[in-house]
């Protein structure tokens, strides 16, 4: 009896390692499928971000406006780990993670982040009135339900022609305010060069004072001795 609860014992055992056996090669082709699908997660988001437009940093962090900054700063550190150039192997990560970085510092500016609120704002506004609806009507707002396409989408895109026109005009501000500098540097030069030549004008005048002076008393004598020459001799 012995002998068979013995044969019974090594039985199960053998059938009990039979059983967990594929059990752990399953494990780690779970685990293997798990870090590929996590690494394809990691460039799929870096790709997102680079496409993202640049001049919305509420887009390049996936962020609504409405976010707290707390929700931004939570959103940034989340977004700046998972695509770590350290952790992903995107040859363009770097770019991804600096954009973030660029993001997430322009939305902790008080007043960029009110100036980037307010060119929004309109790009909301005109596309709420193109819908016949009011300019206050929330984004939660059965009304925007459903449409096509989505509010959102909408939303950005209009978003987008606002700040690009922001950005031209800024840029064209800027190019004039260098083209007035410009021109008053010039003018300034001007006046430096023009006070330089009255200096030196001035000191070559000083500088021949005296050839000046002889040069008139010799005309002087010359023309005294010319007086007497032509005094009339009476015989």
């Amino acid at each position: 009896m012995s002998a068979q609860a013995s044969s019974s014992s090594e039985n199960k055992a053998a059938s009990s390692s039979a059983v967990t056996a594929p059990s752990s090669g399953t494990d780690d082709i779970e685990k293997l499928l798990s870090r590929e699908a996590t690494a394809f997660q990691r460039e799929t988001e870096v790709e997102r971000i680079l496409k993202a437009f640049k001049l919305n940093p509420y887009e390049i962090l996936n962020v609504t406006e409405d976010a707290s900054p707390e929700d931004i700063k939570k959103k940034y550190r989340q977004l700046s780990l998972f695509i770590h150039p350290d952790k992903t192997p995107h040859a363009r990560a770097p770019d991804a993670f600096d954009l973030l970085k660029k993001a997430e510092s322009e939305l902790s500016d008080k007043a960029k982040r009110e100036e980037l609120d307010a060119v929004i704002n309109q790009a909301r506004s005109v596309l709420l009135k193109s819908l016949s609806l009011p300019t206050t009507t929330p984004n939660d707002d059965l009304r925007l339900k459903g449409l096509t396409p989505p509010w959102r989408q909408q939303l950005l895109a209009k978003a987008k022609e606002f700040l690009i026109d922001e950005e031209v005009r800024r840029r064209k501000a800027v190019k004039m305010n260098l083209a007035n500098e410009g021109l008053e540097a010039r003018k300034k030069e001007e006046e430096v060069n023009a006070k330089k030549r009255k200096a030196e004008e001035e000191a070559q005048w000083e500088a021949t004072r005296d050839q000046r002076v002889d040069s008139w008393r010799s005309f002087a004598n010359s023309k005294q001795k010319k007086k007497k020459q032509k005094v009339a001799i009476l015989g």
